[in-house]
């Protein structure tokens, strides 16, 4: 067999590894799609996604309201008032902290980085007690203000983090040939360094989009107006225990609201592997 021959042959099989390593990590979802029209029984005795009696029961239940109060549209409009503004601040408190601790020198930055690289190890259920302490004092409770406004000041460190390390990628020429043409350090970080950081921030909205949709402690300890609920609070009220609940119901809402973030990460995914493999890369 020649080289060739070989060459050819490794490449077949390791798109045949690729594709059924691909099925099996993509086949939950599919499932999860074909469940939404089985019953409760056919669920728990059948583990092929293709249904054999259809029912669209999951769908036309999806959309009812709860207790007339809140329902599955409302939700997921309540999640997105969140997410939204969090994405936006988190991209500007990260963008300008991050370009100050990556360019510019001034007296504690050492002790500040070491500082913020500590809160990378700080797990979040520690905060959480003092956290609301001082927002309930504030009368930020049952309000999405708690878990908004943190971000306005890079409380997120692992997306400073993942900034300031693509920043040491970029060339300081530069930045020097804008401040030779005038610029401030404001119009340099806006007409240089944002256009090639790119890649890192479409990452870090990705990232924020998916965590704080799927949040679900948060609005949980915050939030106890049922009116303001998210749909991760909403899914799991639906789930009630003691009478029972149909399953397709259930994964037919999660299917809903997942499919935003679906949208959103097939739409942005060649910018996102970017961000990641620049960011992940010190120079």
């Amino acid at each position: 067999m020649t080289r060739e021959q070989k060459n050819k042959v490794s490449a077949i099989l390791r798109y045949i590894v690729l594709i059924v390593v691909g099925i099996i990590m993509v086949y939950p979802l599919i499932w999860m799609v074909g469940a939404t029209f089985k019953t409760n029984s056919e669920i728990f005795t059948s583990a092929w996604f293709i249904p054999k009696n259809p029912v669209f029961d999951g769908y036309n239940d999806a959309f009812k309201s709860y207790g007339g109060k809140i329902d599955l549209i409302k939700s997921m409009l309540n999640t997105y008032k969140i997410v939204i503004p969090k994405v936006i601040f988190t991209l500007i408190s990260a963008t300008i902290c991050g370009y100050g601790f990556g360019r510019f020198e001034f007296k504690g930055k050492n002790v500040f980085f070491a500082l913020m690289i500590c809160t990378l190890f700080l797990p979040q259920v520690v905060l959480n007690a003092p956290q609301y302490i001082m927002f309930n004092k504030w009368g930020w409770t049952d309000s999405y203000l708690p878990l908004v406004i943190p971000s306005l000041f890079a409380c997120d460190t692992y997306f400073l983090y993942m900034i300031i390390q693509f920043l040491h990628n970029v060339p300081r020429e530069l930045e020097e040939a804008a401040k030779i043409d005038g610029c401030t350090s404001l119009q340099t970080l806006w007409y240089v360094i944002v256009p090639m950081l790119k890649p890192t921030l479409v990452s870090c909205a990705l990232f924020q989009f998916m965590w704080t949709s799927n949040d679900f402690q948060g609005p949980l300890i915050y939030i106890s107006t049922m009116e303001k609920y998210t749909h991760s609070i909403y899914l799991r009220m639906s789930m009630d225990g003691d009478v029972g609940f149909q399953w397709n119901r259930i994964l037919a809402m999660s299917l809903i609201s997942i499919i935003p973030s679906l949208i959103v990460f097939f739409c942005a995914q060649g910018s996102f592997v970017d961000g990641i493999s620049a960011g992940g890369v010190k120079g």
